[in-house]
């Protein structure tokens, strides 16, 4: 095959830039969140669109806890998950939590009608994440067809001051165990 010299050399130039965009990118890959970042500066919602929540912004100069569940009224969520963190939240803020944040990847209406019917008023706090950009965010997303596609895997994390300070997320992604209130860690 015969290239002219001119075609050589935009050739050597498409691949010199491809180069460079996949090491940018390559090097740039997403890596959940682990103990010791900062949260994200991203805005969840409570009870309407109309009403957003910066976790960050909540965290400031408080210790919060944060768990995410797959779905709102599903079965671990509702049996188990969420009637853990209301039983237990008085016992957690005599030991220095200011706020219990539940997360899921719905709308601010459904999770509102969740904490309604487990009454969770002045327990826990009922955070959308309406477009999963929290859940992005902290690469802990995972697709569950059956659930309506992409949700957040389930997990609790401690955090102080816009940092976690402890996580555990479920192996499975969905499992009820080290992310049930009788194993965070204070």
């Amino acid at each position: 095959m015969n290239i002219t010299r001119q075609t050589f050399h935009l050739l050597q130039e498409v691949i010199s830039v491809s180069r460079k965009r996949f090491l940018q990118t390559s090097t740039c890959l997403k890596m959940p969140i682990k103990e010791g970042d900062s949260l994200p500066n991203i805005d969840l919602f409570e009870e309407s669109p109309a009403n957003k929540v910066n976790l960050n912004e909540l965290s400031s100069g408080k210790k919060i806890i944060i768990f995410a569940v797959p779905g709102a009224f599903t079965p671990g969520c509702s049996k188990t998950h969420l009637p853990g963190y209301v039983k237990k939240a008085e016992e957690l803020r005599s030991q220095g939590i200011a706020e219990i944040i539940c997360v899921s990847v719905n709308d601010p209406f459904v999770m509102s009608a969740w904490g309604k019917e487990h009454n969770v008023g002045g327990k826990v706090r009922m955070l959308a994440d309406t477009g999963a950009t929290f859940t992005k965010s902290l690469d802990l997303g995972q697709d569950l067809a059956p659930l309506g596609g992409y949700r957040s895997k389930r997990y609790s994390m401690v955090v102080e001051n816009g940092k976690v300070q402890s996580l555990q997320v479920e192996p499975d992604g969905t499992g009820l165990s080290c992310s049930l209130v009788e194993a965070i860690k204070l």
